[in-house]
């Protein structure tokens, strides 16, 4: 018997989503890997573009893949609440696309640099930087804090994987909102550790539900809850 049609359709939604969810933290390394390009300095000097270009890249993979989880989990989710699982999807194309336009920023950096603008560009390219900075804070600390909070709710009542998990994200999104907020505000730095404390409790959440979904899945019970429910 094909493996495929001997697996379960909620099984095979499950180890997609829960790979997608794991491929997100390719973007960890972004950190270091933009460093010097939002330098003043970057524009002016000389030497491969490779680590900027590399980000990009990582980036652009974690904007896919978080469409890609939404979309996986849809038809599950949409058996519990569809407006809700249709605005998890929508939610997080948004934030897909604001990870687009900042990569975009930064490689017109790159690009400035690779045309020989030099100091005529500095204050265009700094501008970029912080454009950069400014819609980071949108794409990948306030709509992660929807995302996760609208998720870890629809997992909580559907059920599917152990309310302790979804806990996780119902408690990380408002944190994490809370450090945007701050920020915002000037309460705290862009870069402060308090800032990037916020963001813990979405991360594990979401390497704690990638890994879930990897190896236990769903639980079949809430899924043959679901079914009955869409079906009636």
């Amino acid at each position: 018997m094909n493996s495929r049609t001997s697996m379960p359709s909620h099984r095979r939604i499950s180890l997609a989503a829960g790979v997608l969810y794991l491929l997100t933290f390719v973007s960890i390394p972004t950190l270091v890997l933009y460093g010097p390009t939002k330098t003043a300095g970057y524009i002016l000097g000389s030497g491969p573009d490779t680590s900027a270009i590399v980000g990009g890249i990582l980036e652009i993979i974690v904007a896919l893949t978080g469409i890609g989880t939404a979309v996986v989990l849809f038809p599950m989710l949409k058996k519990q609440n569809e407006s809700a699982a249709l605005g998890l999807v929508a939610a997080r194309i948004l934030e897909s696309g604001t990870i687009f336009v900042g990569v975009a920023f930064l490689l017109t950096i790159v690009t400035l640099r690779q045309s020989g603008a030099g100091a005529d560009a500095l204050v265009v390219s700094q501008t970029l930087a912080a454009l950069y900075d400014r819609i980071f804070l949108l794409g990948q600390s306030f709509m992660p804090a929807i995302c996760d909070l609208l998720l870890g709710c629809l997992l909580y009542q559907s059920r599917l994987v152990p309310h302790g998990v979804s806990l996780i994200g119902i408690i990380g999104g408002p944190l994490l909102l809370a450090g945007y907020v701050a920020v915002m505000f000037g309460v705290l730095g862009q870069h402060d550790a308090l800032a990037g404390a916020s963001a813990i409790g979405v991360a594990v959440f979401e390497f704690v539900l990638g890994r879930w979904l990897i190896v236990k899945g769903f639980n079949p019970q809430a899924v043959a809850a679901l079914e009955t429910r869409s079906q009636s």
